[in-house]
């Protein structure tokens, strides 16, 4: 199943574009795509405010940051580098955290045992904060109770 938006229901339910609500330490998130385009932002209240933001919104307010050149992204004022085991677990939570919106976890569960794919998704580390890996990996851990 390829994950996008705008390829129908659950797929389309399931992109980090979809509003779907959840709180990590304490910030309100409206969409996994705030969340993660929020990283590349150091100043704490730039990232609540993308956290807020959903979809396209969101994506094209990160997208001219160039976190790649020095591979560090930010969370709530702590350092990550990108290729850290720390990033890794700070991505971890906070899909955890989107796995309580009964929405999202209704779509996901709906997959069943479908092998959960991401296209459009880049596979390299030092281009985006969310691999195609990284992405699917952690939807089906999810689904299937091991995240």
């Amino acid at each position: 199943m390829d994950i996008k938006s705008g390829c129908g229901y659950p797929a389309s339910s399931l992109s980090n574009f979809c509003p779907h609500p959840f709180v990590i330490d304490g910030i309100q998130c409206n969409s996994m795509e705030g969340f993660l385009q929020s990283l590349k932002f150091k100043d704490i209240e730039m990232q609540k405010y993308v956290c807020s933001l959903v979809g396209k919104a969101a994506k094209f307010k990160g997208k001219p940051k160039k976190w790649y050149k020095t591979q560090i992204l930010y969370w709530l004022g702590t350092e990550y580098q990108r290729e850290s085991q720390e990033y890794q677990d700070l991505l971890d939570r906070a899909y955890k955290e989107l796995f309580k919106n009964e929405t999202f976890k209704k779509a996901l569960l709906s997959t069943q045992n479908a092998i959960i794919t991401h296209s459009i998704g880049k596979s390299n580390k030092k281009e985006t904060v969310l691999t195609e890996q990284e992405f699917c990996s952690r939807l089906m851990k999810l689904r299937d109770g091991t995240l």
